[in-house]
């Protein structure tokens, strides 16, 4: 009669396999390097444009905001709104090109060893980059920032502009 086989002995630690999808709080430090980043590009563009808009002419309109007019500068206005425009324009060029590029990723990604990707893990296009960069307009909307909050709770750790966009954040392998 054959011997009994003896049971399988598990070891007694197995390392936990990492997820490939990157979780909440690794994301919210690469928003942060990105929105560095991009307050040091505002700033760089402000000191141009006051550069090519000259000291006197700023000063000069500011000083007419301390006058008893009811009425706001249109000067001032549309410098305001022109520089708003283009740190908008800049915002979404700098997510958009660099998460459709080889990179896959903006400089706060790249540095965390983080990719976006389509759902089947492919790099995205500069269309779908757009799609993803102004439907966190509507993730930004929902209050309590459930919005990014989903990025920690659902399977594939997808906030609502991941999910809105058919994308992934993945950890590089």
């Amino acid at each position: 009669m054959p011997a009994p086989a003896a049971a399988p002995v598990a070891p007694a630690y197995a390392p936990p396999v990492p997820s490939p999808y990157a979780g909440f709080w690794l994301r919210l430090v690469g928003y942060i390097i990105d929105e560095a980043v991009l307050v040091l590009g505002v700033g760089i563009l402000t000191l141009i444009a006051v550069a090519l808009i000259g000291v006197g002419t700023l000063r000069t309109t500011f000083e007419g905001l301390d006058k008893s007019e009811d009425q706001f500068p249109p000067e001032l206005a549309l410098m305001i709104g022109t520089f708003f425009l283009a740190a908008c324009l800049m915002a979404w060029l700098y997510y958009a090109w660099m998460e459709s590029s080889s990179n896959q990723g903006t400089l706060g990604k790249m540095a965390l060893g983080l990719i976006v990707t389509d759902l089947q893990g492919r790099r995205i296009s500069f269309a779908r980059a757009t799609g993803r960069f102004f439907s966190r307009f509507i993730t930004s909307m929902i209050p309590l920032g459930i919005g990014y909050i989903l990025a920690g709770i659902t399977g594939k750790k997808q906030a609502l502009h991941d999910i809105i966009a058919s994308c992934l954040v993945l950890r590089k392998s």
